[in-house]
């Protein structure tokens, strides 16, 4: 099992649950486990919610949040690998180092076509991934988005109170996005597109139990579905969304989602990095030059 613990850059007790705790430079948090907590970026609140296949204490679903070491860029990661259970381990260690090696690069593609070489190296199998990667720019509040076959993430405006589904389409100037699910096919290209966000912005990713649920009759909820609950949600906390999210799914369906779950919501709190000070300035020239653990 990855654990938020076995990544993290430092180990450190965490805050309470009300009160996640903030990445620091170039910090990587997530893993595969369950998990129902959250962390602050820079411009961003994010929570995890996250349930394993049968109650297993780890999962095929794969969700990743990193900081660069100026604060500029933050980047987030949701994979789902086809199957169940703790055997996707190694590919939870290969997306955890892929994110090390970009970490401080603003190029979603390139992070893309290297996640989609790794998967096809541990595919032999026929196994795959789909995946939605993104790149949070603090000072410009841009939400870079590339998207490998995964579902569509779910956008709320923080004026309107409007969702609606967030792909190249949400930005007039994106190019269009057809990408495909990750080891499918190598090489692949993939391409990238930016929304700006809003204050109290909300973006939910997550992965397709929620979409594939079905009803009593064999029918299935889908994009247009799940947008249709979003859009009760009370709460646009993440530390709230997340959670309830899956609750009315599963009212929806009428018993429990029998999958991965893994739902990340994020909401854009509008803060600007902070100038780092001069034990900032050494930390991120140490782990540049590998002195310190990334």
């Amino acid at each position: 099992m990855i654990t938020t613990h076995d990544i993290a850059c430092e180990i450190r007790t965490g805050p309470a649950p009300s009160d996640p705790a903030s990445l620091r430079c170039m910090e990587i948090w997530g893993g595969n486990d369950a998990m129902d907590s959250g962390v602050s970026v820079p411009g961003l609140d994010a929570w995890v919610y996250a349930r394993p296949y049968a109650g297993e204490r780890a999962g095929g679903d794969l969700h990743y949040i990193s900081t660069c070491g100026s604060g500029r860029y933050s980047r987030i990661a949701v994979a789902d690998v086809a199957g169940h259970g703790s055997g996707v381990e190694s590919l939870a260690r290969a997306l955890r180092g892929l994110m090390r090696r970009h970490i401080n690069t603003p190029d979603l593609t390139r992070f893309m076509r290297s996640l989609n070489e790794e998967f096809s190296l541990a595919s032999s199998d026929g196994r795959f991934a789909t995946a939605v990667l993104a790149t949070y720019h603090a000072p410009t509040d841009h939400l870079i988005l590339c998207n490998a076959g995964h579902p569509r993430p779910l956008w709320r405006d923080g004026v309107t109170g409007r969702w609606r589904l967030l792909d190249a389409s949400s930005d007039e100037k994106a190019e269009k996005v057809g990408n495909l699910p990750l080891g499918v096919i190598e090489p692949t290209r993939y391409e990238q597109f930016a929304v700006p966000l809003a204050q109290d912005d909300l973006v939910i990713l997550y992965t397709d139990a929620l979409s594939e649920a079905r009803d009593a009759q064999g029918r299935m909820l889908g994009e247009a579905g799940l947008l249709a609950l979003a859009a009760s949600l009370d709460n646009a906390d993440p530390r709230g969304a997340a959670a309830a999210l899956v609750g009315l799914v599963e009212v929806w369906q009428g018993s429990p989602l029998d999958d991965d779950i893994t739902v990340l919501a994020l909401r854009h709190n509008g803060a600007n990095p902070e100038k780092p000070g001069l034990r900032e300035a050494l930390t991120f020239m140490a782990k540049m030059a590998g002195l310190m653990k990334v």
